[in-house]
C-alpha cells in the first residue's frame, strides 16, 4: 500500500480508512517515523490527543529532531490545556527547522493562555509577518499589543485587521476599547455599533456602546 493513500483518506474525513492504511504501513516499515506521526495527527484529528501524543512520542524516540512530531505534540498538548509543555514543544518545532507562521503563532498562543503576554509579543509578531494573509495571528497581536500595553499599536492593528476582514466583531469590540482609550468616543461608539452589527448578541460590544451613550447622557 503506498504511502499517500493514509493521508488522502486523512484529508477525505475517512478515520477508518486511514488508520487501517497507517497501521498497515507501521507494520511493514516500524522504523520509519514519518508514519507515526501521521498516525498522530490522525488521533488528534478525531481528539484522541492522549493517544496522539505516544504516536509523537514514538516518532521522535526514532528521529528525536522530527520537528513535525515535536509540533503535532505540540498541537495535542495544546488541546490538553497544557500550555507550558505546548510553548517548549513548539520551540523545539522552531529549533529544528519548522519556520513557519503556524508554528510561530502556536508557539506565541501557548505564551497567551499561560498570561506570559511579553513572551507571546515576539513570536505572534512572527507569524503576521510569514503570512500577512492570517487575520487571526494579526488579531491576537494586536491583543497581546494591548495587554502589553501598546494601545497605539493596538489600535492600528485592529484597524488592518477589519480593513481586511469587515466581520471581525471581536475586532471591531477591540477597535473601539482601543479608540475610547484615546478619548475618541464617536468613532469608538460606531466600532461597537458595527460588532453589534455583526454579532447582535456581542455582550461586551454592548456594553461599551452602553458606557459610551450614559457618558454622553450624562455631560
Amino acid at each position: 500500500m503506498e504511502p499517500s493513500k493514509g493521508l488522502e483518506y486523512l484529508k477525505k474525513g475517512k478515520f477508518e480508512e486511514a488508520a487501517k492504511s497507517l497501521e498497515s504501513l507501521i507494520e511493514a516499515d516500524p522504523q520509519n517515523p514519518v508514519h507515526y506521526i501521521n498516525f498522530g495527527n490522525l488521533l488528534s484529528a478525531v481528539h484522541e490527543h492522549e493517544k496522539a501524543i505516544q504516536f509523537f512520542d514514538k516518532a521522535l524516540s526514532l528521529d528525536e529532531s522530527a520537528a513535525a512530531a515535536l509540533y503535532g505534540a505540540g498541537i495535542a498538548c495544546y488541546h490538553l490545556e497544557e500550555f507550558a509543555k505546548a510553548a517548549k514543544l513548539f520551540q523545539e518545532a522552531i529549533n529544528g527547522g519548522l519556520q513557519d507562521s503556524d508554528t510561530y503563532f502556536m508557539t506565541g498562543m501557548s505564551f497567551v493562555s499561560l498570561g506570559e503576554n511579553k513572551l507571546a509579543f515576539p513570536y505572534l509578531m512572527r507569524a503576521t509577518e510569514l503570512n500577512r494573509e492570517d487575520q487571526e495571528a494579526l488579531f491576537q497581536f494586536g491583543l497581546c499589543l494591548a495587554r502589553t500595553g501598546d494601545i497605539r499599536s493596538a489600535l492600528d492593528t485592529f484597524e488592518k485587521v477589519v480593513k481586511k476582514d469587515e466581520n471581525h466583531a471581536d475586532a471591531w469590540y477591540n477597535l473601539g476599547v482601543s479608540l475610547s482609550y484615546f478619548d475618541r468616543s464617536q468613532e469608538a461608539l460606531q466600532a461597537f455599533e458595527k460588532a453589534l452589527d455583526i454579532q447582535p448578541d456581542h455582550y461586551l460590544a454592548g456594553n461599551g456602546k452602553r458606557n459610551i451613550e450614559n457618558k454622553n447622557t450624562n455631560h
